[in-house]
């Protein structure tokens, strides 16, 4: 993975944490192993969001509720979000991830993961989780600008965007130490590129 557009210490630290959160592979053929690496590293942010993000406790149902991770849409990701969470805890609360076609087959959720390739659709998604505390994560070059909080690719370089208005109307905190190994931010109306 590479990370130039961080020091030597934060590259150190973001591959250390990403590391230890991902399951162990097994014996994929190489022609698979880029795109069950990206998977890996996707679900290994999602997981990490659920320990650096700040959800106020109207999120979740009770104190001992589950992290509920949803995917809307299909084909992301295969079985490897699953092996991510699986065991796992943040904050006192285990995870559970849920998938649905359409965003009304799904439970109350704290990340979403929109998969969903028609911007239509996905505005549509987007427009129905505005000022909900739900953390939305996609891949869609226009997520941001859509409604999105989190841009996330993974392939070659792991990239990530935050839209930081989106998040505070949606009462999330989003820590500095997300912001700065961001590629980019909008605040304030405006779009601050770091790289």
């Amino acid at each position: 993975m590479k990370l130039p557009w961080l020091p030597r210490s934060g590259r150190v630290a973001v591959v250390c944490c990403l590391l230890a959160l991902l399951p162990p592979h097994g014996g994929a053929d190489a022609q698979d192993r880029p795109a069950v690496s990206a998977a890996r590293v996707e679900a290994a942010f999602l997981r990490n969001f659920a320990r650096y993000v700040g959800w106020p406790a109207r999120a979740f149902a009770s104190e001992r509720s589950a992290w509920s991770v949803c995917i809307v849409g299909n084909g992301h990701f295969d079985d490897t979000l699953e092996a991510t969470f699986q065991n796992r805890t943040e904050q006192g609360r285990a995870f559970e991830v849920v998938r649905g076609a359409r965003l009304e087959q799904l439970p109350a959720c704290q990340i979403v993961f929109v998969d969903v390739a028609q911007a239509a659709e996905r505005r549509a998604v987007l427009a129905r989780l505005n000022r909900q505390p739900v953390l939305t994560v996609g891949i869609a070059p226009e997520f941001l600008d859509e409604g999105g909080i989190v841009r996330l690719l993974a392939g070659e370089r792991v990239e990530m965007s935050i839209n930081l208005d989106q998040a505070r109307a949606s009462s999330l905190t989003i820590p500095s130490t997300m912001l700065e190994v961001s590629r980019s931010v909008v605040e304030n109306g405006t779009l601050r590129r770091w790289r």
